[in-house]
């Protein structure tokens, strides 16, 4: 079957949330005068990615809510695990406001989404919440360029599982067969869209290689080509 409609990831695929959490983060703990609590900048910044990957985790396997999962975060980023509901909240959402400001997609996004616009429907499916990304889309700009945008936290069901895929698949009303999903993660993303029955390309931005059972592209400017047949699609790690 011809692939009809592109799922997309959107942190890390579409948007440099990477950067954009590093630069607020770290204006967000000058502002909170934190800094003085780590060796240095890139420590406190490695510590908050760790707890963000680990509490993200727990999120996805469906262990804690939405909202638990930020919470602890900042209690074991702070050491206060005694930190009230309404101080953590408080907290992270001062750190949103610097995280908000850094926001920016990466640059080959608007061409690639524009060059696909007329040959194939899009829709976003990703770990986070229906409100977030929602949000998120608008203010960068293309949340008029996704039909359907589907999100774990609203579904109750996060990537890798199947279920997440088919659902954003019955909201585009096409077969999973129809529907490739782009994402920066290899097993979350490409790997689970394979599993469901999608095809899978995973977006190695950072050119880690490997995963040869993957179809593999570094850059969005691959991905015009690759669905339209231009190169050998369906061929794992085609580029690079």
């Amino acid at each position: 079957m011809p692939i009809r409609a592109v799922l997309w990831d959107v942190d890390d695929t579409l948007f440099d949330y990477a950067n954009a959490d590093q630069v607020g983060m770290q204006a967000h703990l000058l502002a909170e005068g934190l800094l003085d609590g780590y060796p240095s900048v890139e420590q406190a910044l490695t510590r908050w990615k760790e707890l963000t990957e680990l509490h993200w985790r727990r999120f996805e396997g469906g262990g804690v809510t939405f909202e638990a999962q930020r919470r602890d975060r900042v209690r074991d980023f702070l050491g206060t695990p005694s930190m009230s509901d309404e101080d953590a909240d408080g907290w992270f959402g001062r750190y949103l406001a610097h995280y908000e400001a850094a926001w920016a997609l990466f640059p080959d996004t608007l061409p690639v989404l524009e060059l696909l616009a007329a040959e194939y429907r899009h829709a976003v499916l990703s770990n986070s919440s229906v409100r977030n990304q929602d949000r998120k889309l608008r203010v960068l700009g293309v949340r008029d360029r996704f039909e359907a945008l589907v999100c774990a936290a609203d579904l109750g069901i996060a990537k890798p599982a199947a279920g997440a895929f088919h659902a954003a698949c019955e909201a585009l009303g096409l077969p999973p067969a129809e529907v490739a999903y782009v994402g920066d993660q290899p097993d979350i993303d490409a790997g689970g869209a394979v599993a469901a029955g999608l095809t899978g390309i995973w977006l190695d931005r950072r050119g880690l290689g490997g995963r040869p059972e993957l179809i593999r592209i570094t850059g969005l400017n691959q991905l015009p080509g690759l669905l339209r047949g231009d190169t050998r699609f369906g061929a794992p790690d085609t580029f690079g």
